[in-house]
């Protein structure tokens, strides 16, 4: 039986929180610190089902990962060949960033392995993955139509390649680059657009020499990585559930603290602002090697735009959230090359027009984006598909709607933000469980 939510207008969106740490750091902090050399302490941790997957991935391939305390792991790694195989599964659970990094960092060991998912992450797309990766000379089978599980074969190194990635992915480029760890040669990337440049940062964190700028990454194989310590920001994805909520809500007045930000992954910060959002920077600093600052958001009566392009890569994420932005705006929304969206925990732009629609919205489909005229929303029911992100976003749409929203099936949530009820009825939504 599904978890769902019931969600309808509450207060104004006031107050200061915190919001989880950055599942993406969180997953290639664990990564790399198992195969360096040395013990690192990470601290801000996502204690999500996603990230907990992935450190559970590394303890049966053999690395020691205590936990001194919530949001904390010190990870005992074991060098860059120390990883031992295993003959069971290796269970990612809902996390398509754990798995197709995963494929990449195992794709160039000595053993077998063996990457399974649940029911939806067993329905995502791997062979963009998996090509490039054949290139560098890994054998990796899949279930028909290049869907997980993945069995990843034991090879004897890989060889570096030059790939000029046919879509922005920083999954895909993320998987070339840890595969390139264990090749010979160079391993150089250059993307369509620049994509989030969370991998190359750690690499560089944890000692290894990249050289990368935006939109291109090169570096060579067979290095050492050295423990380090890695302090996990929150996660922008999360905060974005809020600025969105806070933006349409009358008399909303709400502070996030440290929240990363990472040019790469701040594209919907920009969106808003495009469409008049009130939303301030204050106390800018580092956390981590990532720039982080407080978000104070206001109120603001938003209006519809084209969304630029070039900002697509950097919020591709963040798009449920925007489709409920604009669905509430006065005007017209376009958006267009974000044909990711279609391959994500779920078709993200037929699912979250299917929900708005169901709550009143003008929502016109095309293959890689949508036009939203926005309005007002009355209550029904809806279905996230199991899709955490969409559960959200919906729930920030009930925040205007005229009548109470059902949102089916959201146990996911936890996947990437456990406590998001809790924190979001403490803060004024109108949300609980059904």
């Amino acid at each position: 039986m599904s978890l769902d939510w019931l969600a309808g207008p509450g207060g104004p969106i006031r107050g200061e929180i915190t919001v989880p740490g950055d599942k993406s750091i969180s997953h290639r902090a664990i990564m790399l610190a198992a195969i360096a050399e040395g013990t690192s302490r990470i601290t801000g941790f996502l204690e999500g089902e996603d990230t907990r997957a992935t450190a559970r991935i590394f303890s049966q391939l053999g690395v020691r990962i205590e936990i001194p305390s919530a949001s904390e792991r010190r990870v005992h790694g074991v060098g860059l060949h120390g990883l031992r195989g295993t003959d069971e599964p290796l269970d990612c659970g809902n996390a398509g960033t754990g798995m197709r990094l995963l494929t990449g960092l195992l794709a160039g060991q000595g053993f077998a392995s063996r990457l399974v998912g649940d029911e939806s992450l067993s329905r995502r797309p791997m062979r963009r993955v998996t090509e490039p990766l054949a290139r560098m000379g890994a054998r990796i089978d899949s279930a028909p139509g290049g869907l997980p599980p993945l069995l990843i074969q034991p090879v004897n190194g890989l060889r570096g390649i030059d790939f000029e990635m046919p879509v922005a992915s920083a999954q895909v480029k993320s998987a070339v680059l840890l595969a390139g760890l264990y090749a010979q040669g160079e391993t150089h990337v250059r993307e369509p657009h620049p994509t989030r440049d969370y991998t190359e940062r750690m690499l560089a964190a944890f000692g290894w020499p990249i050289a990368f700028r935006a939109g291109e990454a090169a570096m060579l194989g067979r290095h050492v990585l050295t423990a380090t310590d890695v302090s996990v920001p929150a996660d922008f994805s999360s905060a974005a559930f809020f600025l969105v909520a806070a933006s349409l809500v009358p008399g909303s007045d709400l502070l996030i603290r440290r929240v990363g930000m990472n040019p790469r992954r701040t594209g919907l910060l920009s969106a808003l602002r495009l469409m008049g959002a009130d939303i301030v920077e204050e106390n800018p600093g580092e956390q981590g090697g990532e720039a982080v600052a407080d978000l104070r958001v206001r109120f603001a009566r938003l209006h519809g735009i084209i969304v630029p392009e070039g900002l697509v890569p950097d919020m591709i994420d963040e798009f449920p959230s925007l489709f409920a932005a604009a669905s509430l705006a006065e005007g017209r929304t376009t958006v267009a090359g974000a044909a990711e969206l279609r391959v994500k925990e779920s078709d993200r732009i037929a699912t979250m027009a299917s929900g708005l629609r169901a709550l009143g919205a003008m929502i016109e489909e095309t293959p890689d984006g949508a036009v939203i005229e926005g309005g007002r929303l009355h209550g029904g029911d809806t279905d996230s598909h199991g899709d955490h992100r969409i559960a959200m976003s919906l729930a920030i749409a009930a925040q205007q709607a005229d009548g109470e929203v059902r949102i089916a099936d959201c146990d996911n949530v936890a996947t990437s933000f456990p406590g998001f009820l809790e924190l979001a009825h403490g803060c004024g939504f109108g949300l609980r469980l059904a």
